[in-house]
């Protein structure tokens, strides 16, 4: 009960308000969000949706600024690999794999405190698996 109020009565950080407007973002485009948060002990998905019959699995990134970087940079090899083993996870649990696509999409947010809209990069398809695991598109 009290986990329940502790998200309820705490502000969002910038990372979930970032996740919450990119899954609205991909309903618009007509993306059907399935999972969010998804984790296990092989690392995290922010988002997994399905687009025609494609399992897409999103990393959002959103920044305050720029001042660092573009947040999609922050995807970086290593970062890739580990969403590699968390996506075969998630298709191989719920017996996805050999049956449809996979992709990967970054969606990198810039939201300044002072605005009310965010500026939005989606990246389909931004990078294939990596490491030594294997999907098939």
């Amino acid at each position: 009960m009290w986990d329940w109020f502790k998200r309820w009565s705490s502000p969002q950080s910038l990372g979930e308000r970032g996740e919450r407007f990119a899954c609205r973002y991909l309903r618009k485009k007509g993306y059907t969000i399935i999972a969010r948060q998804d984790r296990t002990r092989l690392g995290e998905i922010d988002i997994v949706a399905v687009q025609d019959r494609t399992i897409v699995f999103v990393e959002v990134k959103t920044r305050s600024a720029e001042e660092k970087g573009s947040p999609d940079e922050a995807v970086d090899r290593e970062k890739q690999q580990r969403l590699t083993r968390a996506a075969l996870a998630y298709m191989e649990r719920h017996d996805l794999l050999g049956n449809c696509a996979g992709r990967f999409d970054v969606i990198a947010i810039v939201w300044p405190a002072s605005s009310r809209h965010p500026e939005v990069r989606h990246f389909e398809n931004a990078f294939p698996a990596t490491g030594k695991f294997q999907m098939h598109s």
